[in-house]
């Protein structure tokens, strides 16, 4: 059989502050009567002061890990979107898999591929989250927001075409407080050289990643 080139899948990624306190010391002489030297010699008692509570305290994060990316999608929900697939998936290596952790579905079925990742990503705050959300947004214009998924979600489908060859991909980015799901979805026939049509490509995209969502409030703190 021949092999046909695989679309690739999107992938997509504070200084601490350093605080300086300077300290005075104020000097003074005594009196050089003994009698007062001697009233004025400490009793023995000394003062106990209690250490002063921080000024701040850290906000508690609502996710502190990423749940498993290849449990995090159904199984039939995979055999849908993705015919032919392991339904296990295969987890990609990550440099810090409590933080980013996704997984990776993809088959060739007679003529027909497709690709599907689910990825998550914790951050340190919701504020850190939100900026990291706002920032891929941009980056993806064209798109919507997708109403009920998560903390705020936004889908844009695009068509790509190579050699007559046309891909059709779907992506989902959604923030859940502290952290994102972010979900890529194409497909190709390389019979017809033609890709699915949008509806299929969003549809899909947004129900994997209302799974993952779900899967990630989970592990709620």
């Amino acid at each position: 059989m021949r092999s046909f080139p695989l679309p690739v899948a999107l992938t997509a990624r504070l200084s601490p502050v350093l605080v300086l306190a300077a300290a005075g010391w104020v000097l003074s002489s005594g009196p050089t009567d003994a009698a007062q030297e001697a009233a004025d010699r400490p009793t023995g008692k000394t003062e106990t002061r209690s250490p002063s509570a921080p000024s701040r305290t850290q906000a508690v994060k609502t996710y502190a890990a990423a749940p498993a990316p290849c449990d995090s999608v159904a199984e039939k929900t995979v055999t849908s979107l993705v015919p032919g697939a392991k339904t296990a998936g295969k987890e990609i290596p990550s440099t810090d898999p409590d933080l980013r952790r996704t997984c990776s579905w993809n088959a060739l079925k007679g003529y027909a591929y497709r690709w599907l990742d689910v990825s998550f990503e914790v951050l340190e705050s919701d504020e850190a989250a939100e900026r990291s959300y706002q920032g891929r947004v941009e980056d993806k214009s064209g798109g919507g927001a997708v109403p009920g998924l998560g903390s705020e979600a936004y889908s844009v489908v695009n068509l790509t075409t190579e050699d007559k060859q046309q891909t059709r991909e779907g992506v989902v980015v959604a923030r859940a407080s502290n952290a994102l799901v972010v979900v890529t979805y194409n497909g190709s026939d390389f019979e017809s050289k033609k890709a699915p049509d949008t509806d299929e490509i969003n549809k899909g995209a947004i129900k994997a990643a209302k799974e993952a969502v779900a899967a990630l409030e989970k592990n709620r703190n």
